[in-house]
């Protein structure tokens, strides 16, 4: 086990053989990694544990650059594991250079339908039992799609939990995938909203840009087209608390003028680039709808739910919107089948996804009459109006788990265990031990 110190922290690196089927427990082997992180000068073996899951889905854990953040913060108390969620970093990769291993797009899709929820907490028993031995407990801090992990955890094997802390990241029990994109396509309309009503000049702007696409074949510098729908897509970054302000600064120097006339810049291009490339995180565009499949919600496959969902709300579409003299709406948190043509990284794995998207009959991820019947101490910060979350789903879910404990704040974006520099854990720790 490697170790390492950086400044205020002692890192140990650790590395477990999995089940890929953990129905098949003899069968092939995956390995899981994770990171073990402890206050310089502390021992770890009188700390709690303390397992942190990543949103995403397909993001792995960060990455310590010393003591900072909610990290530091969790140290105060912790012992923390930083996992690599199967499919993630170093733990065994699943991209398009990796999964043609697998042979054809077919046993690509049967092995991706392991890297789910159910999977990753059965990772994380194995791991707890290699580190605490079968008696041991540990405590999960789950953040976005890693609250939903935390409540598959509850409903699965709550006697391995002391206690669990959710941020931005309670999930509906019992909604379709419809049900989640019905609820998000307003919300995503009104962050637009407050966008434009903070940065008005941005309307004649992204009117610019988009006509432009329109009228002009634009590639970004991996290749693919910058089409209007990609660049719509931008606006999965206004539900960030610094999001806003980012798409602004992005579409507000957009132009220059070359010798044929105004042309987007290669500045403008490469940041677009780097927030719509799923390079780093090709599972999230992969996995991002069968994450809400459930057999008792709906035996079939999510079939693009997004996608057809969106033809409900006319006001994303920006033909009608140019055409109209009105403002060109950004999507969200949302995968397109179109994606899988303009992303190179996403190309190879279109008919993959597709057969993800048909696939029908997914097990369930929880369990309601055992949530109901929950004894494990649950706190979770829900943000208001929460653009990748809904707060109706979430309130609803709250109420569905015994004991649990809301924090509801309009202080923070989605992102704000990452952002607010420890206070949002902080609260969330005090709750749970009855401090607040």
């Amino acid at each position: 086990m490697p170790v390492h110190r950086q400044p205020g922290i002692v890192v140990t690196d650790h590395v477990l053989p999995v089940p890929l089927d953990h129905a098949a427990p003899d069968g092939e082997q995956i390995d899981v990694f994770a990171r073990e992180v402890v206050a310089a000068g502390k021992d770890p073996e009188r700390l709690p544990w303390l397992v942190f899951l990543q949103g995403g889905p397909g993001n792995r854990s960060p990455r310590p650059l010393g003591r900072d953040g909610w990290l530091s913060r969790a140290l105060d108390d912790y012992r923390v594991l930083l996992l690599d969620q199967r499919g993630t970093g170093r733990s065994t990769p699943a991209n398009r250079q990796t999964l043609p291993l697998r042979g054809d797009a077919a046993a690509q899709a049967d092995y991706l339908a392991h890297f789910r929820a159910d999977s990753i907490v059965r990772d994380c028993e194995l791991l707890r039992r290699h580190l605490l031995g079968d008696g041991g407990r540990w405590s999960v801090l789950g953040q976005s799609f890693g609250g939903f992990c935390a409540v598959t955890y509850l409903s699965f094997a709550p006697e391995a939990l002391r206690e669990v802390l959710i941020t931005g990241g309670l999930p509906g029990l019992r909604v379709t995938p419809e049900d989640v994109y019905r609820a998000a396509y307003p919300r995503i309309l009104r962050k637009n909203a407050a966008h434009y009503a903070r940065y008005p000049e941005d309307v004649a702007r992204v009117r610019d840009i988009v006509r432009h696409l329109r009228e002009h074949s634009v590639l970004l510098p991996g290749g693919g087209p910058l089409t209007p729908h990609a660049f719509q897509a931008l606006g999965l970054m206004l539900g960030s608390g610094s999001g806003s302000h980012t798409l602004h600064y992005l579409v507000e120097d957009a132009f220059v003028t070359g010798p044929a006339g105004p042309v987007l810049s290669d500045s403008f291009l490469a940041q677009a680039q780097g927030h719509l490339s799923f390079a780093g995180a090709p599972l999230y565009a992969l996995l991002h709808e069968p994450i809400y499949g459930q057999q008792s919600v709906s035996r079939e496959g999510t079939r693009w739910a997004a996608e057809r969902v969106r033809s409900e709300f006319p006001d994303f579409d920006a033909d009608a919107a140019l055409d109209d003299d009105a403002p060109v709406f950004f999507s969200g948190e949302t995968v397109h089948p179109w994606m899988f043509e303009t992303d190179p990284a996403l190309a190879p794995l279109r008919e993959t996804a597709e057969l993800l998207a048909q696939r029908g009959q997914w097990p369930d991820l929880y369990d309601p009459a055992r949530l109901a019947h929950n004894d494990v101490p649950v706190v979770a910060a829900v943000y208001h109006d929460d653009m990748y979350v809904d707060t109706a789903h979430s309130l609803a879910t709250a109420q569905s788990i015994r004991g649990l404990r809301t924090w509801i704040t309009d202080e923070y974006e989605h992102d704000g265990l990452r952002v607010s520099d420890g206070r949002v854990l902080d609260r969330l720790v005090r709750m749970v031990r009855g401090e607040l």
